[in-house]
């Protein structure tokens, strides 16, 4: 496993960085016992950084695969927190569940625009506050918005950016592929740590799965690549190609084999616009989301490829 120095930060990760929400309640709802044996995996196949979010539930996940494997990783997480008082709230609550006295990246969860940054200054104040304390390392944001990595570039108080990037730009919310790309690298050139999501688009990527590895790996301004596992067998076919050695065939059998779904996520806004996409008419809106027919999903995942939220996946 390559590993790096991300940014001006000072923390050394690994290439891969395992995607912690897949295990969680929201999808694959893996209980903390069954995500831990598959997080230890990564953790001692090399892997030593993961990306979570209060959000997502899997504080207990991460704190028991640390403890069975005794390694020090990096953990960064995220929260929705406007104001200090919920700042604070979400910066004990991950360093009690975690068990950690200092957590290494905290972030702003999911900012959307210059004026979602501006609403949340209180709450980054008071990370900045924390790491001054020593309580934090780094401090930075996530976001599915080109918008956003452009005016973090230039916040000196910004050192992590976690910005969406797969080969054809699902989930970019207000621009081109090209337009985040040429945004993420002059962040990258101001010395920010760099750690992109969803490189097989929340699934929608699969059928050309080392086509879109290889396409994030060869960007020189992403210093690691969060990728959702959620089995053992995962872990050892996405390490095997970051590693950049051959999948085992029994591996790469196993997990053609497993059946995929259609996902729909909490957040949909019901809009509609996949339900007029659907060719196959297995998609609704019911009780105001969308709602699929396994029937008739045939997993071709144009679905997801107009979704505004970035709230159609499947894995």
């Amino acid at each position: 496993m390559d590993y790096v120095k991300l940014g001006n930060t000072g923390l050394i990760v690994s290439r891969l960085c395992f995607g912690g929400l897949i295990i969680g309640p929201l999808q694959a709802d893996l209980s903390p016992r069954e995500g831990a044996e598959v997080i230890a995996r990564a953790f001692d196949m090399g892997v030593n950084f993961i990306d979570t979010a209060e959000l997502y539930g899997t504080y207990p996940h991460i704190r028991e695969a640390v403890k069975k494997t005794g390694r020090e990783v990096v953990i960064a997480t995220k929260s929705y927190a406007y104001d200090r008082e919920g700042a604070a709230g979400s910066l004990e609550k991950a360093r009690k569940e975690l068990d950690r006295d200092v957590i290494d990246i905290f972030l702003l969860h999911e900012q959307e625009s210059r004026l979602t940054l501006k609403g949340h200054r209180e709450a980054l104040e008071y990370y900045l506050e924390a790491k001054a304390k020593g309580i934090i390392r780094a401090v930075g944001v996530s976001t599915h918005r080109v918008e956003v990595v452009e005016a973090c570039a230039d916040m000196p108080e910004v050192d992590v950016i976690h910005p969406i990037i797969n080969k054809r730009g699902l989930g970019i919310g207000d621009g081109t592929l090209e337009e985040m790309l040429s945004a993420v690298e002059r962040a990258y050139n101001n010395g920010k740590g760099i750690y992109s999501m969803k490189p097989l688009g929340g699934g929608n990527l699969i059928g050309s799965y080392e086509e879109s590895i290889s396409f994030v790996l060869g960007l020189p301004f992403v210093h690691s690549v969060a990728i959702g596992m959620q089995s053992v067998e995962e872990v050892i076919m996405n390490v095997a190609v970051f590693e950049g050695k051959p999948v085992p065939h029994e591996i790469r059998w196993a997990l053609q084999r497993r059946k995929r779904r259609l996902h729909i996520d909490f957040w949909c806004e019901g809009c509609g616009r996949c339900v007029e996409r659907c060719r196959q008419k297995a998609l609704r809106i019911e009780g105001g989301r969308a709602v699929a027919d396994s029937r008739k999903c045939v997993l071709c995942g144009y679905c997801s490829s107009c979704c505004p939220a970035f709230a159609i996946k499947i894995y």
